[in-house]
């Protein structure tokens, strides 16, 4: 069955908007939502790069047809498949004269938040990745430039002097702006959210945050306790919260004999994700048989989309 077209928005945007609605044209606000990308990224791409051109209301207001929502998915498409954003409009127009893999400045934007990591230069970490925020979808984001950043960091940190200082300045401004973003997001919504508890022992775990992010930004509401729950403690949480899931990250080893006891009274879906999963594969595959409803994910991503295909968000 078709979702209904939210209108919500344009009750009071006119009679020929409302007519327009009638012959098929859809909102902004619908097309974010069955495309999953926001207005603010629908609106830069057609401001910055002309890959969509809605049509206008004598009021201004933007429609769009199917065809346009067939191209939005397909620049999704390249987007996923390592192009960058400003080189997506002539695939598009001329897709059949591409026949080798477009260069993209995916590298340029990786050295110049890692050199603003090194420099602990805060205003050229946020302007970019701010710019970056609103031109791409979130996974599309995670997938070709935070986890990649993230990676090349843990790499350059092994028994690099001063690596604490540049892990420090780093997971805490991550922290930070996901942080207020997941707030935001969160004041928006009313449904049960998702709990997610950095279960490491290892404070500013920037991956938990990106999973928090992502999962956030499908519009589900997400509570992080950046810090383990004692056994007993997570089933109160989950009480008092009315949990829709729980997911537990860690990048350590775990002691799996305290998983039961762990999850305890708490009947909604699990999940363990982050490297924890690569080291304790065999055996938390076997967890599954011994505690109901536990998923397992070693990345942000895999997370993500675990969750999407189980109906958690």
């Amino acid at each position: 069955m078709k979702a209904p077209i939210d209108t919500s928005a344009s009750e009071d945007l006119g009679h020929d908007f409302k007519i327009a609605l009638d012959d098929g044209w859809l909102p902004i606000r619908e097309v974010a939502r069955q495309t999953g990308i926001n207005a603010v990224t629908l609106r830069a791409w057609e401001r910055r790069y002309g890959l969509i051109v809605p049509l206008r209301t004598p009021k201004g207001h933007r429609l769009f047809s199917a065809e346009h929502v067939q191209r939005i998915q397909a620049i999704l498409t390249w987007l996923n498949r390592g192009v960058a954003v400003s080189q997506v409009k002539p695939l598009l127009d001329t897709p059949q004269a591409v026949s080798e893999v477009v260069d993209n400045d995916w590298h340029a934007l990786l050295q110049t938040l890692l050199q603003a990591v090194t420099r602990l230069n805060e205003r050229t970490l946020d302007d970019t990745v701010n710019q970056v925020m609103a031109l791409y979808p979130p996974r599309t984001l995670c997938e070709q430039l935070l986890m990649p950043l993230l990676a090349n960091l843990e790499h350059r940190w092994q028994g690099q002097f001063g690596a604490r200082m540049e892990r420090t300045f780093f997971c805490s401004w991550l922290r930070s702006k996901f942080g207020a973003r997941i707030y935001h997001n969160n004041r928006q919504l009313r449904t049960a959210p998702l709990l997610l508890i950095n279960h490491s022992d290892l404070p500013l775990e920037p991956h938990l945050w990106l999973t928090a992010w992502l999962v956030s930004s499908a519009d589900c509401p997400v509570e992080v306790f950046d810090w383990p729950l004692p056994v007993g403690e997570l089933a109160l949480a989950v009480d008092l919260l009315q949990a829709r899931g729980v997911l537990l990250y860690s990048s350590k080893a775990m002691n799996l004999a305290q998983l039961p006891k762990l999850f305890k009274g708490v009947s909604c879906p699990k999940m363990i994700a982050g490297p924890t999963v690569c080291i304790h594969h065999a055996e938390l595959s076997a967890k599954n048989t011994e505690i109901a409803d536990l998923y397992l994910a070693e990345d942000p991503l895999a997370a993500h989309q675990a969750l999407v295909q189980r109906g958690l968000i």
